[in-house]
C-alpha cells in the first residue's frame, strides 16, 4: 500500500473531488483519502517516482496549489504548527486588502472612478484567488465548488452596484474560511497529540558505552537502557531494574504500572522512577507503538456509511441547489413578480448559501475524533466504518481463555510420577498459555533433541515421540482420540492429562483467574442495549458453566473447536444478528474476521488475531467495549446534530433568501459560520 500526504489542501469538498478523480485512473487502485490526516492510500505497479508525479498531475487537473508528498516513517504523525509570521505572510493580501476596504467606508469617497477602482482592488486583494480559481474551474468544466459560488454571487452583486456588500462578503468568507481551517487543523493536532507517544531515540548499550541511536536502528537482542521519565523506544523484556511504567498512552489506565525483572515493556511506555536495563524483542516497525500509529493513521480511509452517503450527497445537492438559484432569478420577474433586480439578489444570496462544506467538513471530522477519543482510552478502531457499525450490535461473543479469563495459569496440583517432566518435554513446543505455565513451573533445561514427530491437534493437545515412546499432552478428547483409559476428577479449572507409551502417567490441574473488569460485564451491556452475550470456548464444559454462571452468560458453548466456533457465529449471523466477537489467541482469527466486529486483545493477543480483528483492546480488558460503544453513540450523535443543523440552517435561510428577508451577511454566516460551528461541535468528542 503506498501512502502520500496531500500539503495545502484545505477545501472538503475538493478532497471529495480528488478522491473521485483518481479512483477512476486505471493505475491506482483501492484509492482511500482522508481529509481528516490529509493522506492518501492506494495499491499501484507502479514506481514510486512516476506514481508521484503522476497523483501531482491530476490533482493539479482538479486544485492547484497541493503539494503530494511520499508518505516516510518519519514524517508520519508529525504535528504541524504554523507560527504567526507564516499566518500573517499567508494572509498578507488579505489584510491589506481588508485596510483598504475599512479606510474607504471611513472616508467614503465621491468620485465614482476612484470609488469603483478602489473597491475593486479592495476585492481583488481580498478574494483574486477565489477568483481566479473559480475561473480555472470554470475551464474545467467544475461549475459546482465554493469558489464558483462565491465569485458568481459577489461579481453579481457589484453588476448590481452593491459593491460595499460585495467586498464585505468575500471578506467575511475569507475570515470564516480561516477561522474553519484554524479548526480543522487544531482538530487535527488535538488528535494526533494524542498519539504523541513515538520515542525520539533509545539509549543503546555499546560494550562499556551507551550511545544514543534511532528505535528504528535498533536490532533484536540488543540492550537498551531507559531513564526515568523516557519513553520505552520499542517493544522488550526487562533485564535488570525495577520501576513503575505509566501506560496511558497505550492502555488509557490512569494507574501507573508496576514493573521488575522479566516484565514485558511496549513502546510508548514512560519509565516513572528508576532506570531499566531492556532486552529489545521486536524492531521497531513491528512494536507496539508502530502498530498503534499505523492502525489509527489507516482507520480514516475506511469511511463510515455516513461518511459516504453524505460526500454522494454533496454531489447532488450542490447543482440543485444552483439550478434553483437560476430559476428563483428569472422564472419570478418572466411571470411578472416584482423586479428582475431584486430577484436576482435574492438567487444570488440563495448560491451563498448553498455550498455544502458544512456537512462535507464535519462528518469526517466527527468520525476521526472519535476514532481519537477511543485510542486515548487504549481501543484502537480501524475504521469509521467499525465505530459506526457498533451501534447496531446486539450480540456480544467471547472466547473464554485470555479474553474473560486472565490467561496466566497457575499450577494447583499435580497426580502421578515425572508427570510435569513428561508435559514439559512436550509443551516447550507450544506457545499456549497454559503450555508456558508448564515449562516455566517445571524450571529445567529440556533437552529438544528427545522429542520428534510432533503433532498439535487444535482444541485437543499435542503428540509427540518421547525417546521413542508416544506422548500425549492435552484434554480428556485427546486421550479419547487415542484411546487411552483415565479417571476424570470433577475440577473448576483445566485439568491437562498426560499419556507416555499408550498409558496414564497423571493429570495437571490448572487454575485460571477470571478479570476483575469481566466481572458484571454482561450486565453491563445489557443496560447498553445487547441482546444476547455467549460464551463460546475449547475448554472443557464444567469450567466453561462455572466461568459463565460467575459472570452471568446468557449461553455458554464448551469443548469447541475452531471450526466449531466459525459455526456457531455463522448460525447467529443467518438468524439476522449483528455479531461482536472477542478473542485473543491464533485459533480465534478466522473467527475475528468472519463476525460483523472482530475485537482482538492487544496485549496478550495474537499478532494473528490483531490483524484479523477491527477492533483491538490494548488493555486486554472486555469491558472496554462499555466505552467503545459509548463513543460509539456519541460519535453518532454529534455527526446526526452536524447534518440535521447544516441543513436546517441552510434550509432556513434558503427560504429567507428566496422571500428577500435575508441579507448576504447573513447568507455568509450560513455557510461558512455554520461550517465552523460543525467542526467546533465535532471536536467535543476528544473529551469523552
Amino acid at each position: 500500500m503506498v501512502e502520500m500526504k496531500l500539503e495545502g489542501l484545505q477545501c472538503a469538498s475538493c478532497a471529495a473531488k480528488i478522491e473521485e478523480k483518481l479512483k477512476s485512473n486505471e493505475f491506482l487502485q483501492e484509492v482511500s483519502f482522508s481529509f481528516a490526516t490529509k493522506k492518501l492510500s492506494f495499491k499501484s505497479d507502479l514506481e514510486s517516482e512516476k506514481l508521484q508525479n503522476l497523483v501531482q498531475n491530476l490533482i493539479d487537473k482538479i486544485e492547484e496549489g497541493i503539494t503530494v508528498g511520499i508518505e516516510t516513517p518519519d514524517s508520519q504523525n508529525v504535528i504541524e504548527k504554523k507560527s504567526f509570521k507564516d499566518l500573517f505572510l499567508r494572509n498578507a493580501r488579505t489584510i491589506g486588502g481588508a485596510l483598504i476596504f475599512f479606510t474607504l467606508l471611513i472616508s467614503d469617497p465621491t468620485e465614482p472612478i476612484l470609488k469603483y477602482s478602489a473597491y475593486i482592488s479592495a476585492y481583488l486583494l481580498i478574494g483574486g484567488d477565489i477568483a481566479w480559481r473559480a475561473l480555472k474551474n470554470l475551464l474545467k468544466g467544475r461549475l459546482f465548488d465554493e469558489y464558483f459560488l462565491m465569485t458568481l454571487a459577489t461579481t453579481g452583486a457589484f453588476a448590481l452596484g452593491e459593491i460595499h456588500e460585495a467586498v464585505a462578503v468575500m471578506l467575511f468568507y475569507k475570515i470564516g474560511e480561516g477561522f474553519q481551517n484554524y479548526a480543522v487543523d487544531h482538530s487535527r493536532r488535538s488528535i494526533r497529540s494524542l498519539l504523541n507517544i513515538k520515542a525520539e531515540y533509545a539509549n543503546l548499550i555499546n560494550g562499556e558505552s551507551i550511545e544514543r541511536v534511532t528505535p528504528r536502528s535498533l536490532q533484536i537482542d540488543d540492550h537498551i537502557v531507559v531513564l526515568a521519565g523516557e519513553k520505552v523506544p520499542v517493544d522488550g523484556v526487562i533485564v535488570r531494574g525495577t520501576s513503575s511504567l505509566d501506560t496511558s498512552a497505550l492502555t488509557g489506565e490512569s494507574m501507573p504500572r508496576s514493573a521488575e525483572k522479566d516484565s514485558d515493556v511496549l513502546s510508548g511506555f514512560i519509565n516513572i522512577e528508576a532506570p531499566l536495563t531492556v532486552k529489545v524483542t521486536k524492531r521497531f516497525e513491528n512494536s507496539a507503538v508502530s502498530r498503534i500509529l499505523h492502525m489509527v493513521e489507516n482507520a480514516t480511509g475506511k469511511k463510515a456509511k455516513t461518511e459516504q452517503f453524505i460526500t454522494k450527497f454533496a454531489r447532488v445537492y450542490t447543482p440543485i441547489v444552483v439550478f434553483g438559484a437560476l430559476a428563483l432569478a428569472f422564472i419570478p420577474p418572466l411571470l411578472g413578480s416584482g423586479d428582475v433586480r431584486e430577484w436576482i439578489s435574492r438567487s444570488l444570496i440563495f448560491l451563498v448559501i448553498s455550498c455544502p462544506c458544512a456537512l462535507v467538513l464535519s462528518v469526517p471530522l466527527g468520525f476521526f475524533g472519535g476514532l481519537g477519543a477511543a485510542s486515548r482510552k487504549g481501543i484502537l478502531i480501524k475504521g469509521g466504518n467499525y465505530l459506526e457499525a457498533l451501534n447496531s450490535i446486539d450480540t456480544f461473543v467471547f472466547d473464554k481463555t485470555g479474553t474473560l479469563t486472565k490467561g496466566n495459569f497457575a499450577i494447583e496440583k499435580i497426580s502421578g510420577t515425572d508427570t510435569l517432566k513428561l508435559a514439559a518435554q512436550l509443551e516447550q513446543q507450544s506457545t499456549h498459555p497454559i503450555a508456558r505455565s508448564i515449562v516455566s513451573a517445571y524450571g529445567k533445561n529440556i533437552n529438544k533433541n528427545h522429542m520428534t514427530d510432533i503433532r498439535e491437534y487444535p482444541g485437543q493437545g499435542i503428540r509427540g515421540l518421547y525417546k521413542d515412546k508416544e506422548l500425549l499432552v492435552g484434554n480428556h478428547r485427546l486421550l479419547e482420540r487415542f484411546s487411552i483409559d483415565f479417571n476424570e476428577e470433577k475440577y473448576a479449572g483445566t485439568t491437562v492429562h498426560i499419556a507416555y507409551g499408550g498409558k496414564h502417567a497423571g493429570s495437571i490441574y490448572i487454575a485460571d483467574e477470571i478479570k476483575e473488569s469481566s466481572w458484571n460485564m454482561s450486565r453491563k451491556l445489557k443496560t447498553a442495549g445487547a441482546d444476547e452475550v455467549i460464551m463460546l470456548t475449547g475448554d472443557q464444559k464444567h469450567i466453561a458453566e462455572y466461568v459463565g454462571e460467575k459472570l452471568e452468560i446468557d449461553k455458554v458453548y464448551s469443548e469447541l473447536l475452531p471450526e466449531d466456533k466459525m459455526q456457531h457465529l455463522e448460525d447467529l449471523i443467518e438468524k439476522g444478528k449483528k455479531v461482536l466477537f472477542t478473542g485473543d489467541g491464533i485459533n480465534d482469527a478466522p473467527v475475528l474476521a468472519r463476525a460483523d466486529i472482530g475485537v482482538a486483545m492487544g496485549g496478550l493477543g495474537s499478532d494473528a488475531a490483531i490483524e484479523a480483528a477491527d477492533i483491538v483492546l490494548m488493555t486486554d480488558d472486555p469491558s472496554k467495549l462499555l466505552d467503545a460503544k459509548k463513543i460509539a453513540q456519541t460519535t453518532r450523535a454529534i455527526v446526526l446534530q452536524n447534518i440535521i443543523f447544516a441543513l436546517g440552517v441552510k434550509l432556513f435561510f434558503l427560504t429567507l433568501g428566496a422571500l428577500g428577508h435575508a441579507s448576504m451577511y447573513e447568507a455568509i454566516f450560513a455557510d461558512v459560520g455554520v461550517a465552523l460551528l460543525a467542526v467546533l461541535n465535532s471536536m467535543r468528542i476528544l473529551k469523552k
